[in-house]
């Protein structure tokens, strides 16, 4: 019996120190990712804001054409708009940033209120020599961000484009009431911890990890890959974006009219992978019906205006703009738009 005991607790010591070596191993492999790795270069301007550097990317000649601002969503940044950005800039100014915290943006030190992203971007917009008048186009959550916008620089908004863009009340409404779950939020913060050790770069480096393609151009993968592991910057992101989720769509949703305003809504027929309607179905909840709901929320914003315009994209919520053919189909409108309202 004392063996067999002596015997077992041999075996525990032993996987005790094999662990103990591997997180070892970890330690140093991301202690020297941090020393020795570059930080990735950003593609744009850094702008000084009150004390936080925003990146911004202005590309295309200023005309007599509205400037185009790209607003990206929650998880996203300026790279997803490559497309949109890229078949627009040869007509007309088109301006991407990223939102502190963001990507190449800095984090902000200041108190984030519903109004304060507005603010900043019109700080922004005036600081880096932009002017109006300004076409509002935003991806998921960055419809609720242009609308605030809207809301309080009216006279300086022409146009505005909803892409598969987020509703006010679509936490009410939808079976899903948040932007991450619970479990969702500590793998983020997991990741996080591991991103700023430098054990997210160290595993991309030795395993040759690479990022998945949605129709985007190979580089930019990269860049926001890298981005990704070099620090747990982005991972902090995503929380506080979850944490300040519901102030932003409360102070979207007190817009309810856009009066005879041009909008354009453009809108994903795949909202939902099948593992996500099968989750659904085991809560006894009907995935149909949650599209249903959806497309009438998207419906919704386009009523937001006498002259607002609907169109049906096949595509899901990340391929609508990160598929070069969805953009092409995007962009005509936009241009359309542009120029009607010059």
């Amino acid at each position: 019996m004392k063996t067999t005991l002596r015997f077992i607790l041999k075996i525990f010591k032993w996987i005790g120190k094999i662990l103990a070596g591997f997180i070892l191993l970890l330690l140093i492999c991301g202690l020297c990712f941090r020393l020795f790795s570059s930080k990735p270069v950003p593609p744009g301007e850094l702008v000084d804001i009150n004390g936080t550097k925003l990146h911004i990317r202005a590309e295309g000649q200023k005309n007599d054409l509205p400037s185009l601002i790209l607003e990206a969503g929650a998880g996203s940044n300026t790279d997803m708009l490559h497309w949109i950005a890229e078949g627009l800039n040869k007509n007309m100014r088109v301006i991407r940033y990223d939102r502190e915290g963001k990507w190449f943006s800095e984090s902000s030190k200041d108190s984030i209120t519903s109004e304060f992203y507005a603010k900043q971007l019109h700080r922004l917009l005036e600081k880096s020599g932009e002017k109006p008048p300004y076409i509002l186009a935003g991806h998921s959550m960055g419809g609720p961000y242009n609308l605030i916008f809207r809301d309080l620089y009216p006279n300086e908004v022409k146009g505005m484009v909803f892409l598969d863009s987020s509703h006010p009340e679509q936490w009410k409404r939808l079976a899903q009431n948040e932007l991450f779950s619970d479990s969702q939020i500590i793998i983020v913060k997991t990741m996080a911890i591991l991103a700023d050790m430098g054990i997210v770069g160290a595993f991309n480096t030795l395993f040759k990890s690479e990022p998945n393609n949605d129709g985007l151009p190979k580089a930019l993968h990269t860049r926001s890959h890298n981005l990704t592991a070099y620090s747990g910057k982005v991972f902090h992101r995503y929380i506080k974006e979850n944490n300040i989720n519901n102030m932003i769509l409360k102070r979207a949703g007190q817009t309810k009219s856009l009066d005879s305003l041009p909008i354009l809504v453009f809108t994903a027929t795949e909202q939902y992978e099948e593992s996500q309607k099968e989750k659904y179905r085991n809560q006894g909840i009907d995935p149909d019906k949650q599209i249903e709901l959806w497309f009438k929320m998207q419906k919704e914003l386009k009523e937001l205006s006498k002259n607002g315009k609907q169109f049906i994209i096949n595509a899901n919520h990340g391929s609508i703009i990160t598929k070069k053919k969805n953009a092409d189909m995007i962009n005509k409108q936009i241009l359309l738009m542009a120029e009607t309202i010059k």
